[in-house]
């Protein structure tokens, strides 16, 4: 389990940035032809997938330990 600021800023980087600089090295790729644009997305977009799938295991087991000791928020 992650801290609350650890998983806040997590977070904000799995869903904000990582798919936003994602986006923009693919527009920028296109436009400028710059190198490597597909495999750089690429890479950045199964990161991102890595870093959601953990958050998520994050969550259920933060979730399923309110349950437990019956401090639900």
């Amino acid at each position: 389990m992650f801290k609350n600021k650890t998983y806040d800023t997590l977070k904000y980087i799995a869903q904000i940035i990582l798919p936003a600089i994602a986006t923009l090295y693919f527009a920028l790729a296109s436009i400028w032809g710059l190198p490597y644009g597909e495999q750089i997305v690429g890479t950045i977009t199964a990161i991102d997938a890595f870093l959601g799938a953990i958050l998520g295991i994050s969550t259920a087991q933060y979730n399923k330990r309110q349950e437990v000791t019956g401090n639900e928020q």
